[in-house]
């Protein structure tokens, strides 16, 4: 298929992140089962899909150099004795992927997105992409889960970031779910700013009406359009809700589903220009280990063809409600769902995945 086509059935099918496809390249995606409804997730899978457009519309050594711009984490991950085995790919199946996405709040003028980040990273999430290349799990995890911290004890998850920085937060999250981390990507929520308004604004499906506390916004329920300043209020916002981080990821998710689909627009994906525009505005948000250049992420992109936005499925990990701990409230993880999913982590394929509920 000649890149023109590619493009055509992009732009044709707003909810195909890539289109069609050579099925001789790829037989196991001739035997896919009937996708589901799903959402679309963080910053990285916006350069992910950034990059694979690039790659089959013939943009990828531009948006090489664009993405070189991230910020690195020169060290992101604790000793090999402490880490799971590398899982070795079934047949049949690729190697899974994982990467550890940690969003934080507003970073000084100029500073590293690295200075601060266990205070300022209140964002955590695990993106999974299984064997079969079938789909992508997007991961929530509560910043105020109650865990155990290697060689610190029981704390909130968070604090791992400040115990020992990105490696020991890489430690525990492995430790949780019983896989390896393959890559770390750190992402400023005023990213999203810039890249909302190079979009024209975004539209989102509102859940909830509120009135924000770190603005004087006020969001309506239903369809609303955001500019860049509003949608980094509503990406934000949590004490506005009785239950606080958990109305928050649904509000980021309904936010980057509307993200989403202003990205995989006709006027964007045929339009090279503004696809590095949009890489441009979002890398220098970024920062990201070496493991995640854009080499990896282009190397990557091939396998992901044919992925649909249906087929980006996000949850909450599964958690028991809240608590108190030495005066301080937090959020006590489910097990049993959790082993759940560490079950279907370590399967091939995650198409038919149900997690439990958040509650």
């Amino acid at each position: 298929m000649v890149t023109g086509e590619i493009i055509q059935t992009m732009s044709d099918s707003g909810d195909d992140l890539l289109g069609d496809f050579d099925q001789e390249e790829a037989p196991a995606r001739a035997r896919k089962r009937p996708r589901r409804k799903g959402r679309i997730v963080l910053g990285v899978l916006v350069v992910l899909v950034l990059a694979v457009v690039g790659l089959v519309a013939g943009y990828g050594l531009m948006l090489n150099n664009t993405m070189n711009q991230a910020e690195s984490v020169s060290e992101a991950f604790p000793d090999d004795a402490d880490r799971p085995a590398t899982v070795e790919p079934d047949d049949g199946y690729e190697a899974p992927v994982n990467i550890l996405l940690l969003g934080t709040d507003t970073r000084a003028s100029g500073a590293s997105l690295l200075t601060d980040l266990g205070s300022r990273a209140d964002t955590i999430m695990l993106m999974h992409i299984p064997g079969d290349r079938e789909s992508v799990q997007l991961m929530s995890f509560m910043r105020d889960l109650w865990v155990d911290i290697p060689g610190h004890g029981t704390a909130k998850i968070n604090a791992a970031l400040a115990y020992g920085g990105v490696p020991l937060m890489v430690q525990t999250m492995e430790t949780i779910v019983d896989q390896r981390i393959d890559h770390v990507a750190i992402i400023d929520f005023e990213g999203f700013e810039g890249l909302t308004d190079e979009l024209g604004g975004v539209t989102v499906d509102n859940g909830v009406a509120f009135s924000a506390s770190n603005s004087d916004h006020h969001f309506e329920e239903g369809s609303i359009t955001l500019d860049g300043e509003q949608a980094l209020s509503y990406v934000r916002e949590r004490y506005a809700f009785s239950d606080g981080d958990y109305q928050r990821v649904v509000n980021q998710r309904a936010y980057l589903a509307g993200l989403m689909d202003e990205m995989l627009s006709r006027d964007v994906l045929i339009n090279p220009l503004k696809v590095n525009e949009l890489a441009s505005t979002m890398t220098p948000h970024m920062a990201t280990t070496d493991t995640l250049g854009p080499r990896t992420v282009l190397n990557l992109g091939p396998s992901l063809v044919g992925l649909r936005s249906s087929d980006v499925n996000t949850f909450t990990v599964p958690t028991l409600g809240t608590g108190s701990e030495g005066g301080q409230s937090v959020v006590y993880p489910n097990w049993d769902g959790i082993e759940e999913i560490r079950e279907a982590l370590a399967s091939g394929s995650m198409t038919d995945f149900e997690p439990a509920p958040a509650s």
